[in-house]
């Protein structure tokens, strides 16, 4: 139990759509990760997918729905099974919350993240 710095943690990295485990909450995945540019559209049948934005902006593409602006402090939640893509025009760094073993790339084809421990 100590305190972690995100901020640090973000740091360590330069990579895009590239998420690091740096904690566990029971059984998820607590992470950070750096957004540039666009990810596929995609889904994920059996969870959420949490979004909370420590610093910049991002939009979440929703299937069928207005895109939604995503600011520093803010967070976002897509329910299960609905068709979105995150993107951003700056480089936007994000915590993702998400169960151990989900793959961050849903059912887009793309090859899911590796999740390495920072």
């Amino acid at each position: 139990m100590k305190p972690i710095n995100t901020a640090e943690k973000l740091a360590l990295f330069s990579s895009h759509w590239d998420p690091h485990v740096v904690a566990d909450y029971n059984a998820n995945d607590v992470m950070v990760v750096k957004f540039k540019g666009e990810y596929p559209f995609h889904k994920h049948d059996t969870t959420d997918d949490f979004f909370f934005v420590l610093e910049g902006e991002m939009v979440m593409d929703i299937e069928g729905q207005p895109s939604q602006v995503i600011k520093a402090g803010e967070l976002f939640v897509v329910p299960k099974g609905i068709v979105h893509r995150p993107r951003a025009e700056q480089e936007v760094k994000v915590l993702l919350i998400e169960p151990k073993g989900e793959p961050n790339s849903g059912d887009s084809g793309r090859e899911p993240a590796p999740k390495p421990r920072i």
